[in-house]
């Protein structure tokens, strides 16, 4: 597991048996196996990837990988919210993206991470090794599939986030980051119309490649023109979908 920096010390460190860390004994009822890449097994197989994971806790603030140290394991976030950063040569931070339940990070054709990996909200991850990953989708050849499934989802969503990045207006790409959240939130099985923040409004500006200001001031545009309602600071409900829509340039 990495070194914990500025201070701030991992939940749990690599031995299975430390505090915090289990096995996991109930991959069939997760709450999110439905969109997890282990829902391509069988009841059987799932037995198979039960034996050779460990259910790690990542506290708020912790970070789970460093950039550049080697990949060692595999994760599917099973609660809780990750961002993914990388430190730009001049300082600036870029948050290349956002971890959420379900989500897999392991799709790397490089041997060290490029991102640092931290939990924004209290957090836990299904964790694997990548030699045991490795031995279980030459056994499984559907979890191979579901994995390149998961790689050209991922390659879709990389070219989506790029083409808002490209536009000039904040409202367009604050409009497509949201509707974002709510496909999310409604393959959760929830209400797609209500959005879930795990994120603070600088993250949003640095992912966006905007100011925390912009962001805030963009927030409030959208509530004032009746395409949102901000109930609660980490709460956006979608009033106006369509309205939206167009402009985020569906």
């Amino acid at each position: 597991m990495t070194r914990p920096h500025s201070g701030t010390a991992l939940s749990a460190v690599e031995d299975p048996a430390s505090p915090g860390c289990s096995p996991l004994r109930d991959c069939l009822h997760c709450s999110v196996r439905h969109l997890a890449v282990c829902s391509a097994l069988s009841p059987d197989e799932v037995l198979a990837l039960e034996r050779v994971t460990v259910s790690q806790p990542v506290a708020l603030g912790a970070t789970l990988a460093r950039s550049g140290e080697p990949r060692l394991h595999v994760y599917t976030l099973t609660a809780g919210a990750l961002r993914l950063v990388r430190t730009l040569p001049d300082g600036r931070r870029q948050i290349s993206g956002f971890v959420l339940p379900g989500d897999y990070l392991g799709l790397s054709g490089n041997d060290h991470h490029r991102y640092d990996i931290e939990a924004i909200a209290d957090s836990r991850v299904c964790r694997v090794a990548l030699p045991q990953m490795k031995e279980l989708r030459a056994r499984f050849p559907h979890l191979e599939r579901k994995l390149l499934q998961r790689a050209c989802q991922e390659l879709d969503a990389a070219q989506d986030a790029a083409m808002s990045l490209a536009r000039l207006q904040p409202a367009e790409k604050l409009a497509d980051f949201l509707l974002r959240l709510a496909a999310r939130e409604a393959r959760l099985g929830g209400n797609g119309l209500r959005v879930t923040l795990p994120m603070g409004r600088g993250d949003i500006a640095d992912h966006l490649g905007l100011t925390m200001e912009t962001v805030s001031r963009t927030f409030t545009k959208l509530r004032q023109q009746g395409l949102i309602a901000l109930p609660h600071l980490n709460t956006v409900e979608i009033l106006d979908e369509a309205s939206l829509h167009t402009l985020s340039g569906e």
